[in-house]
């Protein structure tokens, strides 16, 4: 029995070794052999994703920089420090360069002989037919279009500026978001003179890099810049799939769901997902039953509903900050400071943030 995976995205290939870790044949057909791997992007991975990861995946340990702390601030309450997570022991984050964790998969998949990579055009793909489970983590084709197109859309208006930092070395292991009044600013370590940037804002703000270089140095307060790398950007919006699958076909990766960077939890979402799928791949292999369109039922009722909260939970922080910039108030801010003291919450906020979940 194989399992296709179609797109070649980081997703479909961390999917693909979670797969072939437990003897599953794998094959993934794409159609692009060179995807544009953007050296500026970083993801954040929660402890107990790393550990997930680690343990059932493929070991990142080295390709990780991990984080002991995380610090919110805000412009509308006089930079002052509104939240912070730490760990006095071990980590409570980790960023890894995309392109980097790319890599590990590719080379580590083409020496495993469960994995089969095909390339192919939207014409042939007609060899799905020949597959009782088909995972479509590819948005743009005609399989998307035709069967995946509802979805649940919100357009933000802005774009997430992404780059490094450069800088004198510093002890680097705390995280820090800053909700400004243009957008949400995330200073994320990747190394102790290195710094991923992210900085959301609206479209309608001027964009030329020269300027989001300067609002970046205006707002940081940390580090010695020597060098800001090349500026990319994209636009920002999240969306929610009406339906995770048609008939043997399941969505997956971003298709499933996209959410503001602002919280670092976008590819969290992924592995969690990865998580239950597998799951219940595998119970249904150890019982003798068939891996066909019963497991895209049982994906869907069990983490669709999930997913839509948490992902909502993101918009509603984002809004939060929002709301209180268009206001002019300190008030909101202020709760969230006084809230954020007692340890109790604290600690609900950190287990939602690791494992998506209040417990």
């Amino acid at each position: 029995m194989t399992i296709c995976i179609i797109g070649n995205s980081l997703s479909a290939l961390t999917l693909a070794k979670a797969l072939v870790e437990y003897n599953i044949a794998v094959d993934v057909l794409c159609y692009n052999k060179n995807l544009n791997k953007n050296k500026t992007r970083t993801i954040g991975i929660s402890k107990s994703n790393t550990d997930y990861l680690k343990k059932n995946v493929i070991n990142i340990n080295k390709l990780l920089w991990k984080l002991r702390k995380i610090e919110i601030f805000s412009d509308n309450f006089e930079n002052k420090r509104l939240l912070d997570f730490k760990e006095s022991h071990g980590h409570i984050f980790s960023i890894i360069k995309n392109y980097k964790f790319y890599q590990l998969l590719e080379h580590n998949l083409s020496k495993n002989k469960n994995f089969n990579l095909k390339y192919v055009t939207n014409k042939n793909l007609s060899l799905i037919k020949n597959y009782d489970l088909v995972i479509n983590c590819d948005s743009s084709n005609e399989i998307t279009k035709k069967y995946f197109s509802k979805k649940i859309v919100k357009n933000y208006n802005s774009k997430a500026y992404t780059t490094i930092i450069l800088h004198e070395k510093i002890i680097n292991d705390t995280a820090v978001q800053i909700f400004t009044k243009n957008g949400p600013l995330a200073f994320l370590p990747i190394s102790n003179t290195k710094t991923s940037v992210v900085y959301s804002m609206p479209i309608s703000i001027n964009q030329k890099e020269n300027d989001i270089k300067k609002l970046i140095k205006d707002k940081n307060f940390k580090y010695k810049i020597k060098k800001i790398e090349k500026i990319n950007s994209f636009k920002l919006k999240s969306l929610n799939l009406r339906n995770y699958y048609h008939k043997n076909i399941l969505a997956f990766g971003d298709m499933l769901h996209k959410i503001h960077p602002l919280a670092g939890q976008g590819f969290n979402m992924t592995i969690r997902d990865i998580k239950i799928l597998v799951d219940i791949i595998k119970n249904k292999l150890d019982l003798g039953l068939p891996i066909d369109k019963s497991v895209n039922i049982e994906f869907q009722n069990n983490i669709k509903y999930k997913n839509f909260i948490f992902s909502n939970g993101v918009d509603l922080i984002y809004e939060f900050f929002n709301i209180e910039k268009n206001l002019k108030t300190k008030y909101l801010s202020k709760s969230v400071e006084l809230i954020g003291k007692y340890p109790k919450i604290n600690q609900i906020l950190k287990n939602i943030a690791d494992k998506g979940v209040l417990i």
